[in-house]
């Protein structure tokens, strides 16, 4: 069975300001793309907040989104057992535009005292794209793709569409792979024709 690849983005809560004691953030919407050879899946949903039930203000502005919507999402528990039904299906590699959306995963998971649902590989889009460019910042994901001469899908800032933007850039950039592989540098014998060289000195 080919190794499925998980695009996946998740958005979190925030606070209103600084100063809010003991606050983190909170998975309130995920978009995921599963890919396995040609065949490829869906899955998006909100994410009700575990702890921090109420949105801030500040939140529900940045992201475009709802106390409604969040309380109408999937809980927590939910969302682990879907992610771990991929993970269950066989090796899987996870990819995000940078390294939030696993370290909100695995702390959301550790202060519910639930287990991690990944055990595969993990795959920072976001440094690799900045070591093949060698850039010395990291850039922002619709950036990436606009320098690529491309356009996000959809939304940015809307799970599904950040994901299915993550797998775009992710075929562009193995793609660059693939073509600076095959026109790596040439050996001498493929530069020089050699056996048009022996007829001369032959001669």
């Amino acid at each position: 069975m080919s190794k499925t690849t998980i695009f996946i983005d998740f958005e979190f809560s925030m606070p209103e300001g600084r100063g809010h004691k003991g606050f983190f953030p909170e998975i309130i919407e995920v978009g995921l793309l599963a890919v396995q050879g040609g065949r490829q899946e869906q899955f998006s949903s909100y994410v009700k907040p575990r702890v921090f039930k109420r949105l801030s203000r500040r939140c529900k502005n940045f992201l475009n989104i709802s106390q409604h919507q969040v309380d109408r999402g999937i809980s927590l528990h939910s969302l682990v057992e879907k992610l771990s039904e991929y993970n269950e299906a066989g090796t899987c590699k996870v990819v995000t535009w940078g390294n939030m959306d696993m370290k909100v995963l695995k702390q959301n998971c550790q202060i519910a005292k639930l287990p991690f649902p990944f055990s595969g590989e993990f795959v920072d889009l976001s440094m690799e794209y900045k070591r093949f460019f060698g850039d010395r910042n990291q850039t922002g994901l619709w950036k990436a793709v606009q320098e690529y001469g491309k356009d996000g899908t959809g939304k940015h800032h809307k799970a599904l569409d950040d994901a299915m933007t993550t797998y775009h850039i992710y075929q562009l950039v193995e793609k660059d792979k693939e073509y600076l592989n095959q026109s790596e540098s040439t050996t001498i014998g493929d530069r020089v024709d050699f056996s048009a060289l022996r007829s001369f000195l032959a001669q």
